[in-house]
């Protein structure tokens, strides 16, 4: 069942959301070559605690972190640990808070130094596939509006789209209806109304779109290990459009 909020329920969401953004930006500002992946990780959980938020994914189905942290060819899900962050790898750093009730989400991937030309052109594919997705989520739309838009750009530029997961509705929980596919025909699905909060996240791999678990049953590479990219936002839709809560 798609729970739609009411304007004050969404202003209450932008807190975890805008939190979750302010955090991302001191991550970013930390990444480096040499940084390993739990030290990224310790200063997330520092920064959210300080002000007053819960880690959404720490505890969540047993997971056992603040940040999920994906290197390279990890797709989503991957695990802080000591490895420490090389020159040349894209790195994939997915955030979720609880504040008072509501959750936010996002993710983002980045270079580390100077990237391969192929990386640089699948980092700007993916961002710019959240962008018209998000473009088209609006009152009228059709949900698979926004999957079709994402997938169209990403396969346009040679590039293909994670199919065994999915973005997803957010609001009291973590996860809600409706799945988000990054694929599909255009006018199907749900309708799109005012008051749904949508997280939507391409996932985009440079190679095929086939993934599959690793040993620690949490983290999702490519299976031709090809480089993967992810990035989200969660997105309000209003009377006036979408609203990018995790938007600074």
């Amino acid at each position: 069942m798609i729970i739609l909020k009411s304007r004050q329920e969404i202003e209450k969401m932008k807190i975890p959301n805008k939190l979750v953004a302010e955090v991302l930006e001191e991550i970013t500002k930390k990444i480096r070559a040499g940084i390993t992946t739990i030290e990224l990780d310790r200063l997330a959980e520092a920064i959210i605690i300080k002000r007053g938020g819960i880690p959404a994914f720490k505890g969540y189905r047993g997971y056992p972190n603040t940040l999920c942290i994906s290197v390279n060819e990890q797709v989503v899900h991957g695990i802080p640990s000591k490895r420490r962050l090389e020159e040349g790898d894209i790195v994939s750093i997915d955030l979720g808070i609880y504040y008072e009730g509501y959750y936010g989400d996002a993710a983002v991937t980045l270079g580390i130094g100077e990237i391969s030309p192929e990386a640089e052109r699948l980092l700007t594919a993916t961002r710019k596939a959240l962008d018209i997705g998000i473009k088209k989520a609006h009152i009228g739309n059709y949900l698979s509006d926004i999957s079709h838009a994402i997938q169209s750009h990403v396969e346009e530029e040679g590039f293909s789209v994670v199919r065994a997961f999915v973005g997803h509705g957010i609001g009291t929980s973590l996860h809600e209806d409706p799945q988000v596919p990054n694929f599909g025909e255009a006018g199907t699905g749900s309708l799109l109304k005012s008051g749904m909060v949508l997280a939507i996240e391409p996932m985009v791999n440079a190679g095929g779109s086939d993934v599959e678990v690793l040993e620690d049953d949490w983290t999702v590479v490519t299976r031709d290990r090809s480089l993967s990219a992810h990035f989200e936002h969660t997105v309000a839709i209003t009377d006036n459009g979408a609203e990018i809560l995790t938007k600074l």
